[in-house]
């Protein structure tokens, strides 16, 4: 298991983090920490997102990357708002930024998501929800093999 040390934020964090500052009372946060397996290590980098109301690119501000350099890594995400929320991940094989997926749709790169193990299309939100409170907690995301490319 490789631990991440820092974690990079990307999307709306800064938003998130003016908000939380302007807020009337101090909002509850917590640290997430989502465990990733099933990864080919030496493939493309792991992109993980934390997404809250959906699993649409736009519902998935909060995200994080790293080598794939163990078949398992260990992504952090402190300061989380409590709330529901689901996660994403999907290991980047060729680095080209997105999950590549067949003309129907299927994935060609190895994802996966909270709560669904084993599935070929995408999960509904509820599906892939959990619940954060604080201090918050772990989870873990398998990586399904993907379609193989033609």
């Amino acid at each position: 298991l490789v631990r991440r040390p820092a974690v990079r934020r990307r999307g709306l964090l800064g938003l998130t983090v003016v908000g939380a500052l302007c807020a009337a009372q101090p909002a509850a946060a917590a640290t997430v920490q989502v465990e990733v397996d099933g990864i080919e290590p030496g493939g493309g980098p792991v992109r993980v997102a934390l997404c809250q109301g959906g699993l649409a690119e736009s519902a998935c501000a909060r995200g994080d990357e790293a080598p794939a350099s163990a078949d398992r890594i260990l992504f952090t995400f402190r300061g989380v708002p409590v709330g529901t929320y689901a996660v994403a991940a999907y290991q980047d094989s060729n680095d080209n930024g997105r999950l590549d997926r067949t003309g129907l749709g299927l994935p060609l790169e190895p994802y996966g998501f909270s709560g669904a193990v084993g599935r070929r299309t995408r999960p509904d939100f509820a599906e892939a929800a959990f619940g954060l409170r604080e201090p918050g907690g772990t989870l873990r995301v398998r990586l399904a093999r993907a379609l193989p490319r033609r």
